[in-house]
């Protein structure tokens, strides 16, 4: 019961992040995409990141799911410009992340594991993107290469070292005693 509370606060703390990040994004997207078609993507894993923060803090199969299913209906229910397709991406997003998490049965949680999630939550976030958003562009274009490099860097910088920086002050200051992350 505790994990499903827990949870649910890492996913609405996550959702209203997410709404503020994207009400942020109307200006600082086209900025970035303006210097340089692609570099948006250095922020993206800002909307991903509690993939991983879920699973190194409740550390149990479906946390990422739940934590980023529930930081996207937030998100919905306070407004943005994208419809509940984001509900779906969240859904793509959070089975990356839990892939990696199964391949080492859920029982490593290390920052090498943190990070290989990440890795795989922005591969397959840039294929999403590249497939629906940005079909005029190829992967091998200079936008499209671009856009892949920068996704990969926010993947290991937000959703990689930023999650474990997150769980580890966490589990630092005590609050994560009653659960396994935090021992």
């Amino acid at each position: 019961m505790t994990d499903i509370a827990v949870g649910a606060a890492v996913g609405v703390m996550s959702g209203v992040m997410f709404w503020v990040f994207d009400g942020l994004s109307y200006g600082l997207f086209p900025l970035l995409t303006l210097i340089l078609p692609g570099s948006a993507a250095l922020l993206h894993a800002l909307f991903y990141f509690p993939a991983t923060l879920g699973l190194l803090i409740v550390r149990k199969p479906g946390a990422s799911a739940y934590v980023l299913l529930v930081a996207s209906f937030v998100e919905v229910v306070l407004g943005t410009k994208y419809s509940v397709s984001l509900v779906v991406i969240a859904l793509v997003q959070a089975l990356a992340a839990e892939a990696v998490f199964a391949v080492f049965r859920y029982r490593r949680w290390t920052l090498g594991v943190t990070l290989l999630s990440a890795v795989a939550i922005g591969i397959v976030y840039n294929f999403y993107l590249l497939f629906f958003y940005y079909q005029a562009f190829s992967f091998f274009s200079p936008r499209g290469l671009i856009g892949t490099a920068c996704e990969l860097l926010s993947a290991v910088v937000f959703a990689g070292f930023g999650s474990w920086v997150l769980y580890r002050a966490l589990a630092k200051s005590g609050v994560l005693t009653r659960f396994a992350s935090g021992r």
